[in-house]
């Protein structure tokens, strides 16, 4: 029996006369999701990769709302150490996110690289951006971003029970408001500042992905299964999104 995907909300909330905007979320319900896809594909990392995936998913859904309703947004961190490709992705339009940590095969960079992929319902060509990034961990890593492609300045933090909130200047912001902000002082905002919810969106951990959207990736391999299978009645695949594993079998191809 299929269990019912758990929703998030996210608020953009406006922050008058310091002009800023406000992203905040409790993300329990889409990491409660999370855990249920590890578990039900056998799927197991490292405490260090698990909570940097979280905390990318965390920020990727904050800036989702931040951003315009038609968006698909796609994230990728190259890193040097651990070694690993961090890949997150998420639509508002689709209400939902998903990702992955890729540990094999991984190129290892000079230097740690973030790759951004932006698609619109209208302009399904993508928009990319890379930068160089600093340390490993994506609450940092969102400040960076914002700053080098978003070209405003943002701050992102972690609060207490899987709270996360995203702060991201508008025009006029109060710049010396914004860089003295420290987790106590974003837990208080709404009862220090005036501020005005503009809108809210959610979203759930999930990918979408079935063993018959797998299976066309497969199909270079339909004239030479044996090169495929080397002797094996079937493979496992995983999902490139969320890792999600499937079995295949010759008669499937």
């Amino acid at each position: 029996m299929d269990i019912p995907e758990e929703f998030t909300t996210i608020e953009s909330i406006f922050v008058r006369h310091r002009n800023a905007l406000l992203l905040r979320g409790q993300f329990t319900p889409i990491y409660t999701d999370f855990y249920l896809h590890l578990m039900q594909h056998g799927i197991r990392m490292p405490a260090e990769l698990d909570q940097m995936l979280k905390d990318a998913l965390a920020m990727l859904a904050l800036h989702l709302v931040a951003r315009p309703w038609a968006e698909s947004i796609a994230w990728t961190a190259n890193l040097r150490a651990p070694r690993i490709n961090l890949f997150v992705t998420g639509s508002s339009y689709e209400e939902s996110i998903t990702g992955r940590v890729f540990t094999e095969d991984v190129r290892e960079p000079d230097r740690n690289f973030f790759y951004a992929q932006t698609t619109t319902v209208e302009k399904p060509q993508p928009r990319l951006s890379t930068l160089e990034i600093d340390g490993k961990d994506p609450i940092v890593w969102i400040s960076q971003y914002y700053e080098q492609s978003e070209q405003r300045p943002a701050r992102a933090f972690r609060l207490d029970d899987e709270n996360f909130a995203l702060i991201a200047a508008q025009p006029d912001c109060d710049l010396e408001w914004l860089e003295s902000l420290d987790a106590a002082a974003v837990e208080k905002i709404l009862e220090t500042e005036e501020t005005t919810v503009l809108e809210t969106r959610r979203f759930r951990f999930h990918c979408g992905c079935s063993i018959d959207k797998i299976l066309p990736i497969l199909g270079g391999w339909k004239e030479r299964p044996d090169q495929l299978f080397e002797g094996a009645d079937s493979i496992n695949i995983q999902c490139p999104r969320c890792a999600a594993k499937y079995t295949v079998t010759r008669d499937m191809l």
